[in-house]
């Protein structure tokens, strides 16, 4: 049995963020040459942490990842919400990020690369940078964040052409700003909740004040840390949203000042303890922003991640969405027949179909989560007080059921057996790699005889 030849694609990926990543390590995987284009000069750790669950593990043990990603975690059993009297209103039950940078080799990805033009070519995109270097591949992804570079000259060409949706064309809505920290070592006989091997998350909810705030164990004995400040006035969002160019130091340290007096659940201090802990230079200040975009591609560019639905981290579920995308997209390119115009758009089209529902749920998600957790104006108290109060756990068991049941592997390699009691969901199967089981089944048959 002769299988036809596989097209081979050249990829250019620009953000060396999460999503970029994987979708470099799934390149790698299919022996699809690429190229990661990152506009930083080097990877800055910032002070946040990563969450990922049962929706990505699967993916994580087939590229053989998951021994390692566990070995850097701490299991959560429980989030705990207080008031800011530390009174309990409910129980539901960055090394991350290294360990996939290091899957992908060093000399794909390209640093200090920022994006000044994108033109098409005859046979794919070519992507142009300030060190007037250019790049050329017949599939370019947008992996570069809320603020896509590739994004925002994609929507410009489609506009020109009159085929941008209106709501593209409108700002993505910025409820929060946030800031992010992670102390260094604590002792763990003043906070005994460090020793691990779970890791407690403690959220206090302000009263009246636009602020709550977060306290997170992880391991080395160290505090990851929020607080998120709700913003309800669009012109204080359109004002941040400016000022957003221009934030250095002194914009996390007005708002360390405000916050530093907030009690905390552990050692019997305030925020201020904690934040006293944390080197300046891993604390950040970054707006949350939300928007689901209706346009995932056009012609030979395709964008995943943050650039195409930007969630708050409310539900821990940006990153883990962004590498969902990256495995359903990969999925779509290993399953190509050819690199026509129209093959390329079958393809991202099938990928959106695959992901756009389910993202969309994440993003709404999220956003009910943040007015639970984080909501101050009289709707948000409500949301809050129905949720906590009046929805059944068997309600909220079986969303999370739903929830863990989409878990997407690749499905070029052998896929890896349910764990657990819950099933996952079907995927599409790929024909291409189906074929390439039947033929190597059938040559091995006629050797064996």
């Amino acid at each position: 049995m002769t299988l036809p030849p596989r097209p081979s694609p050249t990829v250019v990926i620009v953000g060396a963020g999460i999503a970029g990543l994987m979708m470099g390590i799934l390149l790698d995987k299919m022996n699809v040459p690429y190229t990661i284009l990152e506009r930083a000069p080097k990877v800055k750790p910032l002070g946040a942490l990563m969450s990922f669950n049962g929706n990505i593990l699967a993916l994580f043990d087939q590229l053989g990842l998951l021994e390692e990603a566990m070995s850097i975690s701490f299991k959560i059993h429980s989030t705990n919400l207080f008031d800011e009297k530390l009174n309990k209103l409910a129980e539901v039950n960055t090394k991350l990020y290294e360990l996939i940078r290091k899957r992908v080799p060093e000399e794909k990805v390209l640093m200090n690369k920022k994006v000044t033009a994108i033109k098409k070519t005859p046979t794919g995109v070519e992507v142009s940078c300030s060190d007037d270097t250019t790049y050329a591949g017949h599939i370019l992804i947008g992996a570069d964040g809320a603020y896509s570079t590739v994004r925002q000259k994609l929507y410009s060409e489609m506009e020109e052409e009159g085929v941008l949706p209106v709501s593209d064309s409108k700002d993505l809505a910025m409820p929060y700003v946030c800031m992010v920290g992670t102390t260094t070592p604590r002792d763990p006989t003043k906070y005994p909740e460090l020793k691990g091997p779970t890791t407690h998350i403690h959220h206090i909810i302000g009263n009246g004040t636009p602020y709550s705030w977060t306290v997170i164990t992880i391991p080395g004995n160290r505090f990851c840390w929020s607080v998120m400040q709700q913003i309800t006035d669009p012109a204080e969002a359109k004002a941040q949203r400016f000022r957003n160019s221009e934030w250095g130091p002194e914009a996390t340290e007005s708002m360390i000042a405000a916050v530093r007096d907030y009690p905390t659940t552990f050692g019997g201090g305030t925020l201020g303890d904690i934040l006293d802990a944390t080197p300046k230079d891993v604390v950040s200040k970054v707006m949350l922003e939300e928007k689901l975009f209706d346009t995932w591609h056009h012609g030979n560019t395709v964008l995943i991640g943050d650039a195409v639905h930007k969630m708050l981290p409310t539900s821990g579920q940006g990153a883990i969405n962004a590498m969902q995308d990256a495995v359903v997209l990969a999925n779509c390119i290993y399953d190509l027949e050819d690199l026509k115009p129209e093959s390329l758009t079958a393809a991202f089209e099938s990928y959106k179909q695959q992901r756009h529902g389910e993202a969309k749920k994440q993003v709404t998600n999220s956003a009910v989560n943040a007015m639970v957790s984080s909501g101050q104006t009289f709707r948000d108290r409500v949301v809050r007080h129905v949720a906590l109060n009046w929805i059944p756990r068997s309600f909220q068991d079986r969303q999370f059921t739903k929830d863990a049941a989409y878990r997407p592997q690749c499905t070029f390699l052998p896929r890896i057996p349910d764990k657990g009691s819950v099933a996952s969901l079907p995927q599409l199967p790929s024909k291409r790699y189906q074929a390439e089981q039947a033929a190597a089944a059938a040559a091995a048959a006629a050797a064996a005889v």
